[in-house]
């Protein structure tokens, strides 16, 4: 069973770390300290253990920053994961322990490890030489205490953005627009009759997808692109500074070509051509689409330019005009426990899975629940998730998925299995209502999935490789995958029910809903390109680094005007997890992801058949392969980006 979070606080997080850091220097000494010969099993089997320790730890402690319903528990988590992680730092810039390792490399039984040992080891020698130990000492010194202050910098943003608090006040009729119940879950106001529209994606995107009062729109538009912005730049400016003098002491010409050395695009210049490729045919395509929006904004008797706070809202218009889709009547057939019932029910066919709730969560919330995950044929157990889906004061502010437990091989010969969490901020439910997913949160929670299915079908035999641990701009193909399913007419009819007559969701209304899939699509992209022009214009190949004007350079992408006054990155917190220099990897592993799919599509969307090639070749290898190795064998061919392209209503990149 996974670990009893109820029993976690501040002194046993403090205490399951302290104890990390003991053990695991313990088997540093050991290592270093060795006397006889060098083996795979004195040498590097302990480096495994101290990664199944530390990923312990984190589950057991860091990770409840995130989560946690105590401030000063969050805190104490936040504290000991800069901690935990400094001392990770710390560990790849010791020289004796460098000097170890490459002691055994140059050994006979090195040469003749088996593949994953050979790649772990390869990846261990290359962990030491991205810490500096081929540098002279002045740069090994000044490299490490970069680093630590990184992961100070790290703690900071996220603390400061989890801690903001701002909302808009708005009345009953400041509402008009917004489905019956919006308010239910609103907190009062401090004048009776009003309510407080927080920043929680519960609150924000139905409230700009239609409220009437436009300016009411603009106004949260402004407060959500400030979140802690007073905060959180300069500690931003400073992280991109420091990767910058990072890359300049490893000679790299930039902070993403040191990042991008270990990814599967490799060099920025490959990911900028990637993106203008596309971008003149999508804003060809994205101009028509702005000008259907504008007209409808005219129409109401608005004159000028479509705005960042209109998008939304005329998106909606045109989905219900064109296509008779009304997110919220939509949302009527997707209660959220009927969504997963069904996510569970095709993802089970098709990868050959059986899942169980279990009563005892030992969870750190009582609405968070636990799942097991079984094999079908065998009834073996493979895993353990959580699902902590609905808002609250002081947790993660979007969604994600979070390993707890890697799977990995342990040394007594068994395989510890692997355990998750889903994090999200779904509409909690009420009396009279349950949570009601838009048709864009549903395909989020397909996404999320895709990692946590990612993270519970691991085979690899060490932490290193196990889940996720793949190349960075391959990450997220496995949950790009997933959204597929949520756009196939098959697949919706399965499990989507009214949540109060149980009528299955209409068949027009399907097809209607199928087919606005592409409903500006261009424009939807052309943004998801800018976050990633913004990422590559602070971390890339050039002269300066003002962030307002690579932030204006970003923004004209969009074709939108900018919002003035306002600095999304102040609350972009993938600038500060490990997508810098990476974000990229959402649409370069979407161009996979499609690709894969297309098997899928060929054969039957809920193929077995094909369902079973893909978990064996893709999602239980992880990062035991390369990225390209796992494509190549799945689809039997080298990788495409016809079924991206055609998707976007392109022919071809130039």
């Amino acid at each position: 069973m996974p670990f009893d979070y109820t029993s976690a606080g501040g002194a046993t997080i403090d205490a399951v770390v302290d104890r990390t850091i003991a053990d695991g220097n313990e088997l540093i000494r050991e290592v270093v300290e060795l006397s006889g010969d060098r083996t795979f099993s004195n040498t590097m089997r302990p480096l495994e253990e101290m990664a199944v320790l530390t990923s312990h730890a984190y589950g057991r402690g860091p990770f409840l920053g995130n989560v946690s319903t105590d401030s000063e528990v969050r805190d104490t988590a936040r504290a000991a994961e800069e901690r935990l992680t400094k001392w990770q730092v710390d560990i790849e810039f010791r020289q004796d322990l460098y000097n170890a390792v490459k002691e055994f490399s140059a050994t006979n039984e090195a040469h003749r490890l088996e593949p994953q040992q050979k790649r772990f080891l390869d990846f261990t020698m290359r962990d030491f030489r991205r810490a500096g130990h081929e540098l002279g000492e002045r740069d090994r010194s000044e490299l490490k205490e970069l680093q630590g202050r990184m992961v100070e910098l790290s703690v900071a943003f996220s603390k400061n953005l989890a801690e903001y608090e701002d909302y808009l006040i708005v009345t009953a009729i400041d509402l008009d627009g917004l489905p019956d119940g919006y308010a239910d879950h609103l907190e009062p106001g401090e004048q009776e009759g009003t309510f407080k529209v927080s920043m929680d994606y519960p609150d924000v995107v139905p409230f700009m997808e239609s409220a009437i009062r436009r300016d009411l729109r603009e106004e949260l538009t402004f407060k959500f692109n400030s979140q802690a912005v007073e905060a959180n730049r300069p500690v931003l400016e400073e992280a991109i500074q420091i990767r910058e003098r990072i890359a300049t002491i490893f000679e790299h010409a930039s902070w993403a070509h040191h990042g991008m050395e270990v990814k599967m695009a490799k060099r920025p210049e490959a990911v900028l051509a990637f993106y203008e490729g596309l971008i003149p045919p999508l804003s060809a395509k994205g101009s028509n689409e702005l000008k259907a929006m504008t007209d409808l904004l005219h129409r109401d008797g608005h004159p000028g330019e479509l705005q960042a706070w209109d998008f939304r809202y005329y998106d909606t218009v045109l989905r219900k005009e064109r296509y008779g889709v009304d997110p919220n009547k939509v949302s009527q057939y997707f209660p959220l426990e009927q969504v997963i019932d069904g996510m569970f029910a095709i993802t089970g066919e098709v990868f050959g899975l059986t899942y169980r709730r279990l009563e005892m969560t030992k969870a750190w919330h009582e609405d968070v629940l636990l799942y097991e995950v079984r094999d079908s044929s065998t009834d073996d157990l493979i895993a353990h998730f959580f699902a902590d889906l609905f808002p609250r004061e002081g947790k993660y502010t979007h969604a994600a998925a979070f390993p707890l437990v890697p799977g990995h091989r342990m040394s007594s010969g068994g395989y510890e299995a692997p355990v998750s969490a889903i994090v999200a901020n779904f509409t909690k439910p009420t009396k009279e209502k349950p949570s009601l997913l838009t048709h864009n949160e549903v395909v989020t929670l397909f996404h999320e999935f895709g990692h946590i299915l990612h993270m519970s079908l691991t085979k690899a035999d060490f932490v290193r490789f196990s889940g996720a641990n793949t190349e960075w701009d391959f990450v997220e193909a496995p949950s790009q995958i997933m959204e597929n399913w949520c756009w196939d007419a098959g697949v919706l009819g399965r499990f989507a029910r009214h949540y109060e007559t149980g009528v299955e969701i209409p068949e027009d209304l399907v097809r209607q809903l199928v087919a606005a899939r592409n409903l500006n699509v261009a424009l939807t992209t052309l943004r998801q390109i800018s976050f990633g022009w913004l990422d590559m214009g602070m971390h890339g190949p050039r002269d300066d680094r003002d962030l307002d004007a690579i932030l204006s350079e970003s923004q004209a992408i969009t074709l939108l005007p900018p919002h003035e006054g306002t600095f999304f990155p102040s609350s972009f917190g993938h600038l500060m997890s490990g997508y810098d220099a990476g974000y990229y990897g959402y649409l370069w592993s979407e161009v996979f992801g499609d690709d894969m799919f297309s098997k899928f599509a060929e054969a039957g969307v809920t193929s077995p058949e094909v369902g079973r090639s893909y978990r064996e070749t893709v999602l239980e290898p992880n990062g035991s392969k390369d990225a390209s190795e796992l494509l190549r064998a799945f689809l039997g061919r080298e990788p495409s980006s016809e079924a991206f392209l055609r998707k976007l209503g392109i022919d071809r990149l130039p």
